[in-house]
């Protein structure tokens, strides 16, 4: 059995903040491992944020659709947004930055991919009909799921 639901808000930091916190506080209700728990709020930030950041960067205000399927073994979000595409509608390498310079040359961002990628077990993107789709996997430990409440 699979257990599911679907949430929306605007593509704004204040409002994106609340809708991940309200998503990883559903998903905890319905079992969800705490450990997992973290890693997801932790993904959806990332991907939440290059949303806000970069597809609705030149483009209206928009919303950002979250819809999550949780079962015993594995979690699946799908973000949903009708911002600019990916360049080259393809998800980025997500390689970790080389940080063995001096501090004052460090960048401040470019870790993001690079955390989605690590925390996730599956990443899939596809444009489609000026949407940009979204899908992450978290894989969901056995052992995790007997400790809590996950659906059968």
């Amino acid at each position: 059995m699979v257990d599911s639901f679907a949430c929306s808000f605007l593509a704004t930091e204040l409002d994106a903040r609340s809708g991940i916190c309200s998503v990883v506080e559903r998903l905890q209700d319905m079992g969800l491992p705490e450990a997992r728990a973290h890693e997801v709020q932790i993904v959806l930030a990332e991907a939440v944020n290059n949303v806000i950041e970069h597809a609705y960067a030149d483009a209206p205000l928009g919303n950002v659709y979250i819809h999550c399927n949780l079962n015993t073994e594995r979690l699946w979000i799908n973000i949903h947004d009708a911002g600019a595409p990916l360049p080259d509608e393809k998800l980025p390498a997500g390689k970790l930055i080389d940080l063995s310079g001096p501090t004052e040359d460090l960048p401040e961002g470019g870790f993001g991919w690079f955390l989605i990628r690590a925390l996730t077990s599956d990443i899939r993107y596809e444009r489609r009909c000026g949407n940009n789709q979204l899908a992450l996997c978290f894989e969901i430990n056995a052992n995790e799921a007997e400790t809590t409440n996950v659906v059968p």
